[in-house]
């Protein structure tokens, strides 16, 4: 599809949200700044995390499992949980926001200012359905909030490429992320509590590992396909179905694997 010469013009352009030109200051110096914001952030977090006290972890009692990667009696569980959030992520790497802002701007023509807003509201969108999360995992269960907050979203996602008009595909972008990322607060805390408490650090470890190798692998895969425009709808179709196949395993695996809260809710 043909591009409109000026969006792609005020794309090139552009930098982050349009503000750096405004300030005087090039595209790729303003990218170039922008990026930096990522390793001072690091810095921040590392200075928070160095602070913290030995206390706060859980001491390791003494058992006689042996020991892989930190788990013992929690491995078999650890193990079966990571391959299943590695498929999660896996799905995900099809459609990361730089795939999406790619996308928009091949498909609508879209500048860097209108995606960066569309991002900006989805990100923000992602973060507010965290606090949504709480209370309905508490009414319905960790497992059941996961997959039945997730599973929706994904046919969401892969609506996405035939919306005619920038403005439906953003709208059901911005939908799918009121809801896709209920299962971030609730998947982690699903994992601490069902593992035993002094293999909670090596569980998230192991798992989080899991996630970005998953994630890692998905991007060459979809990159050829982003580049071709008869495949371009692709990524989205493939990334909503393997996720969506994803949710599905994890209900029928785990949906009677409670955490020790809703056990004690039932038993009550």
């Amino acid at each position: 599809m043909s591009q409109p010469t000026t969006a792609a013009n005020n794309a090139r352009q552009q930098g982050p949200a349009s503000y750096g030109p405004a300030g005087g200051m090039d595209a790729a110096a303003s990218y170039r700044a922008a990026m930096w914001v990522f390793p001072a952030c690091g810095v921040v977090i590392l200075v928070l995390s160095a602070a913290l006290e030995r206390p706060i972890e859980v001491g390791v009692a003494a058992d006689s499992h042996p020991r892989l990667l930190g788990l013992g009696a929690s491995r078999k569980i650890v193990f079966k949980l990571s391959g299943l959030f590695a498929v999660d992520a896996f799905g995900g790497g099809f459609i990361v926001q730089s795939f999406i802002a790619w996308w928009f701007h091949v498909r609508f023509g879209a500048d860097t200012g209108m995606i960066g807003s569309v991002l900006f509201g989805a990100n923000l969108l992602s973060g507010l359905s965290a606090l949504a999360a709480v209370p309905l995992a508490r009414r319905f269960g960790l497992i059941n909030t996961m997959v039945f907050t997730h599973l929706p979203s994904n046919f969401m996602l892969m609506a996405i490429p035939f919306m005619p008009t920038f403005g439906l595909a953003a709208a059901v972008l911005l939908a799918r992320h009121l809801i896709s990322q209920m299962d971030v607060p609730t998947r982690q805390s699903y994992v601490n509590a069902v593992v035993e408490p002094g293999e909670r650090s090596a569980a998230n470890g192991v798992t989080a590992t899991a996630r970005q190798i998953g994630t890692a692998v998905a991007p060459l895969i979809a990159a050829p396909m982003m580049a071709a425009p008869a495949l371009a709808a692709l990524p989205f179709v493939l990334s909503g179905a393997i996720k969506a196949a994803y949710d599905i395993a994890l209900w029928v695996q785990f949906r009677r694997v409670k955490p020790p809260e809703e056990r004690s809710v039932k038993g009550s």
